[in-house]
């Protein structure tokens, strides 16, 4: 008779309302021989809050993921089931555990996701912007430098973006995606799940650099590029930003087609090799 390989859960739980989190998911926190949470005080309140006796809490955060794999690793090896969670939604997307997970795979333990509340997904279900295809970004990076090359490189697909981010911070990030992206529609998620849940709809142009009062995290979702096409004397402005700011050609021109409306980025690229060679 074969043994049951001991399992890795990789387990979503609420946003902000308790009621989201699935009977599948409360009996695997109840039997797994370890629950590994982001905050342990967090996560404790809020199996508190369900009723439910987790038999082992451990801390496995940004700071100790490296150090906590062995040990993982260890339980998992002595036929041990292991859950992992985030503070909230689906763990991975934009929280650690992407080593775990493949360091789980790797030495033939079975990872099992038990899907639920993803920020992503609610967002992206409610905002009124195309859902599809989209790119998520995580948080950007704090350098603006590297946030708008981060938004002109997936700008450029075409696709609705979704990225998290700091309220302290939102204000300077939206001012940063209007600068690589143009003006696009956008719609910024607060309070997901929870009692002042609210959906702020409108164009970047109006959310950049404005201070709002926010509390903890958002969700912001921005639409893909499209419309009318840009006028050549708007085309050849941006794209002269954009060689200015330095990078191979292509580049730039890639980068300023992701701020522009009609405009691919071979016909960006060969008007720029025209006026290389006026």
């Amino acid at each position: 008779m074969e043994t049951r390989k001991s399992t890795l859960f990789i387990v979503a739980t609420p946003l902000g309302n308790p009621s989201d989190l699935s009977p599948r998911a409360a009996g695997i926190l109840a039997e797994a021989a370890v629950v590994l949470a982001e905050d342990t005080r967090r996560t404790g309140l809020l199996l508190k809050t369900l009723g439910i006796a987790a038999r082992r809490l451990a801390s496995f955060h940004e700071h100790n993921e490296e150090a906590r794999l062995p040990q993982v690793l260890g339980w998992l090896g002595e036929g041990l089931d292991v859950a992992l969670v985030s503070d909230a939604g689906t763990p991975l997307l934009a929280d650690p555990g992407f080593r775990l997970v493949r360091a789980a795979r790797e030495a033939g333990f079975v990872v099992s996701p038990v899907p639920g509340p993803s920020a992503v997904a609610a967002a992206l279900s409610a905002a009124g912007l195309a859902p599809y295809p989209f790119s998520f970004l995580g948080f950007p990076p704090r350098s603006a430098g590297e946030a708008r090359e981060l938004f002109a490189r997936f700008g450029a697909t075409g696709a609705t973006l979704v990225f998290y981010e700091r309220k302290n911070r939102l204000a300077e990030t939206l001012a940063t995606a209007l600068s690589a992206l143009g003006d696009r529609e956008c719609v910024i998620c607060r309070e997901l799940t929870k009692t002042f849940e609210e959906f702020l709809s409108g164009r970047l142009s109006e959310f950049a650099g404005r201070e709002m009062e926010l509390l903890g995290e958002v969700t912001v979702v921005v639409g893909p590029g499209g419309g009318e096409r840009s006028e050549a004397a708007t085309a050849r402005a941006v794209l002269a930003e954009e060689a200015a700011a330095g990078g191979k050609p292509r580049e730039a021109a890639r980068r300023a087609s992701a701020r522009l409306s009609g405009w691919t980025v071979k016909e960006l690229y060969a008007m720029l090799a025209g006026r290389a060679h006026d």
